[in-house]
């Protein structure tokens, strides 16, 4: 049976199949490069079966598919029977979308020509409206002609006044009524220029200003912006333009002469005014920009004219009528820089020309600020809103900010090419650069008047700002010239070095010249700053030299005499000089600012402390050589007995001593420093020593009468010898030294009154209760404080100015303990009495 399975396979070709059989190969053909062709008899054989199986299987099919209609004929049949239905239901679907069709078209007919209609009939409104916005408008537009007519009329009245008002022209009141009256008129008619413009050219062509300067009526039913008609195109407007054009020239000229002659005048009414025209011609914020530009560049012109030196020298060539002699004269060329000779004129031309670019600079700013206060006062009508926020819209500053950023870098550039330029512009500026600061404070002051001008150490405003950073070049060279005399000031005073130190000339001539220096800048809170700077590095620069002079080693304060060592007449003349400086430099605070001061104090109290540093070791040594001396009083023999026959006794060796190390001090040292600084010390020194001298005459134990007499003796020595040391100057003597002085003169009667009166506040008076206390003890059996603790009598003395009295008293009061008698209780009562119980 034949295989039909070759027949079945989707892509099935009859041409392919033959091929195969023709061929001798497989349907369908696999790996067929492999296969090898049949030939000859067994391919002729192959050929026909194939033909006689295909023709057998075509008959089989055959009968077949009439086996299968037989079989099947009334399914085929009832088939046949459906699709015929289905044919006619069909035909009835495609009958009923062709009425649908129809149905369709003419509703669509019913639609159009409507629409139709319609839009024609909108396009013939359209047109309508435009004819009667444009009549609406040209019936506007007349209107306001006539009413342009009627005010440039009114305003040619004022331009001609008539005889009467010629007759009353000396009535102010009447002046300003008719300035008044004027200034609204033109008011007016600005806007209704503005509007006629508007319904001229629409508003595509004036934007949104001209909608915030028109009234709300102006455009109230105005149509679509694409369908106005410009009435340029309309005959009955255009007849009109010229005159509006003229008349719009007209108060233009007036506008901007009214606010020439607000600016010039300060008139802030008239300014208001003619800055509403502007605001009513919507030319505002233009007026503005161009207002501005014209003062910069009235600015800018004049500060250039001021640092040209060709303009100085023909301003002095000009004022120069020599007359010529014979009929000829010498016409020498034009000069840029000055002569020796002609140098004061120079100088003189170049400050009277910055008074007078001073005096423009504060005129122009006024101006712009006199301007600005008008833009801010001044409001819309009907918005409310300022001016100066409808300028701003359109500039990117105020009108003061330009002016003064135009200035300030016009300025800095005409400084900075004058000084790199001329020798002449940068030593007078930088020189006089006080009197420039000073010209530029006038301007400061004249436009604090108008605006918020701040100029202190704290804060500055920035109108300040801008000039000072503007003559910041002068002013470093002014800076480096202080700084440069503060430093000659010093190197000359320290020039001679050991050999020539410097003195109390030298002290004095720095001083001044710092003085010098802070005076010609106290004005200027910042100027003055820099120089207290500049004065603090040159005081740094005295105590540096001072330091390398001054001499620390034992012979700057060895007292062995018999004259002063070089290092003590060294260290004397510097700290002279230290002394006079820092003196003469300390009433800097009460005449200059505290910033300023604080500076400069600071300078001088390193130098007071390096003045300290060389004189406080000298009176140590002073006070602890003097000391030495007295404490020598325990050498002597204070409890021998009494000659009748010897006559009074003299001083005892070591008050001798005492005396003449006085004198020494007095002769040898103090000379070598200024009598103003000596003063104090003496008096210093003599307290010390009569304190010292007590302290060591209370402890002098055993003490009998020939020992009390000869401590009187002493004393009145003593006396002699510390007024002699404080010289004839001081007119009270010892008075001088207070207490100290009170308390050596009671020390004499001490040592001769009975016992039982020691505790008596009236006959120890003036006298310390520890020196009463230490006499209760040396009269006694009782043990001093020092011999209790195993101290040197010297050791005990240094002791108790080194401590407190209470502490003092304790020591003593430690050496009553446990004993008992008339001393005791005297002691015991006189602490008693010391401490208030």
């Amino acid at each position: 049976m034949m295989d039909y399975s070759s027949f079945v396979i989707a892509n099935f070709d009859i041409n392919d199949y033959a091929n195969a059989i023709l061929a001798g190969e497989p349907y369908p053909q696999h790996q067929t490069q492999f296969a090898k062709p049949r030939t000859g008899a067994a391919y002729k054989d192959n050929i026909s079966v194939t033909i006689s199986k295909l023709d057998s299987s075509i008959e089989n099919v055959g009968k077949q598919i009439k086996s299968l209609v037989t079989t099947h004929h009334e399914e085929l049949l009832q088939r046949a029977v459906e699709i015929n239905h289905l044919s006619g239901s069909l035909t009835s679907v495609r009958r009923s979308l062709n009425d649908v069709d129809a149905s369709s078209e003419k509703l669509r007919e019913k639609i159009r020509v409507p629409y139709r209609t319609l839009e024609t009939s909108a396009a013939r409104l359209q047109r309508t409206r435009q004819a009667s916005d444009v009549l609406r408008r040209i019936s506007r537009f007349i209107v306001l002609s006539r009413r342009l007519d009627t005010q440039m009329s009114k305003f040619a009245t004022f331009d001609k006044p008539s005889t009467a008002e010629k007759n009353l022209n000396n009535s102010k009141r009447l002046f300003t009524d008719q300035q008044d009256n004027k200034e609204r008129t033109i008011a007016k008619a600005a806007l209704i220029i503005t509007e006629l413009g508007a319904l001229l050219d629409g508003p595509e062509d004036t934007g949104d200003t001209l909608k915030n300067c028109l009234p709300e009526t102006g455009h109230r039913t105005t149509p679509t912006m694409d369908a106005l008609v410009p009435l340029r195109s309309v005959k009955a407007a255009v007849a009109h333009i010229p005159f509006i054009e003229e008349a719009r020239c007209k108060v233009t000229r007036e506008m901007e002469s009214m606010i020439m002659t607000g600016l010039s005048t300060l008139d802030q009414s008239l300014l208001a005014s003619s800055l509403q025209t502007a605001h009513n011609l919507c030319v505002l914020p233009t007026l503005v920009q161009r207002l501005s530009k014209d003062l910069c560049d009235a600015v800018e012109e004049r500060i250039r004219s001021t640092f040209d030196l060709s303009c100085i020298s023909k301003e002095l060539v000009s004022k120069e009528n020599i007359p010529s002699s014979q009929g000829l004269s010498y016409k020498s060329r034009v000069r840029t820089e000055p002569t020796n000779i002609t140098a004061p004129q120079w100088t003189g031309a170049l400050w009277a020309r910055l008074e007078s670019l001073v005096e423009e600079m504060a005129a122009c700013c006024i101006k712009v600020y006199t301007l600005e206060k008008a833009l801010k006062l001044k409001k819309d009508p009907v918005t409310q809103r300022s001016f100066i926020a409808d300028v701003m819209k359109v500039l990117e500053n105020k009108p003061s900010s330009t002016v003064w950023t135009s200035l300030g870098r016009s300025l800095e550039k005409n400084v900075r090419d004058a000084t790199k330029g001329s020798l002449f512009f940068q030593q007078t500026l930088s020189v006089g650069y006080p009197k420039l600061l000073r010209i530029f404070h006038k301007l400061f002051a004249k436009i604090a008047v108008h605006t918020d001008t701040v100029y202190t150490q704290s804060q500055q405003s920035p109108e300040t700002v801008i000039v000072l950073r503007a003559l910041s070049t002068f002013e470093d060279l002014y800076l480096s010239r202080s700084a440069t005399r503060l430093n000659e000031s010093v190197s000359q005073a320290f020039a001679g070095g050991s050999r020539a130190p410097p003195g109390s000339n030298e002290g004095v001539t720095i001083a001044r010249v710092v003085m010098n220096e802070l005076d010609s800048a106290r004005f200027d809170p910042l100027l003055i700053l820099a120089v207290a700077r500049n004065v603090g590095a040159a005081l740094d620069g005295v105590i540096m030299r001072a330091e390398g002079l001054i001499s620390s080693d034992r012979l700057a304060v060895t007292l062995l005499g018999p004259m002063a060592t070089p290092q003590q007449v060294l260290n004397g003349q510097v700290a002279t000089c230290l002394y006079y400086c820092w003196t003469n430099l300390e009433k800097v605070a009460e005449e200059h600012p505290e910033s300023a001061a604080t500076l400069v104090k600071a300078g001088v109290k390193r130098l007071h402390l390096t003045y300290d540093g060389i004189v406080d070791p000298l009176l140590m040594a002073i006070r602890r050589e003097l000391a030495s001396i007295v404490s020598k009083l325990h050498r002597v023999d204070l409890q021998k007995a009494t000659n009748p026959m010897a006559g009074m006794a003299g001083p005892s060796l070591y008050m001798k001593d005492l005396a003449d190390k006085i004198n020494y001090v007095k002769t040898q040292i103090f000379t070598n420093f200024a009598s103003d600084m000596t003063q104090s010390w003496a008096l210093s020194i003599v307290r010390y020593v009569i304190r010292n001298f007590v302290l060591h005459a209370s402890i002098a134990k055993p003490l009998g009468e020939s020992g009390k007499l000869q401590l009187t003796t002493d004393m009145m020595e003593l006396e002699f010898a510390l007024s002699a040391f404080l010289g004839p100057s001081s007119k009270r003597g010892l008075e001088m030294a207070g207490e100290e002085y009170k308390m050596l003169r009671a020390m004499r009667p001490l040592l001769f009154i009975d016992t039982a009166s020691l505790a008596s506040p009236t006959h120890t008076a003036n006298l310390p209760p520890l020196v009463v206390l230490h006499h209760i003890l040396v009269r006694s059996l009782l043990p001093m404080p020092h011999i209790t603790h195993g101290w040197q009598e010297a050791e005990y003395v240094r002791w108790t100015e080194e401590h407190r009295q209470e502490d003092a008293w304790g020591l003593v009061e430690a050496a009553l303990v446990g004993k008992e008698g008339e001393f005791v209780e005297l002691a015991r009562g006189v602490l008693r009495q010391a401490r208030g119980e």
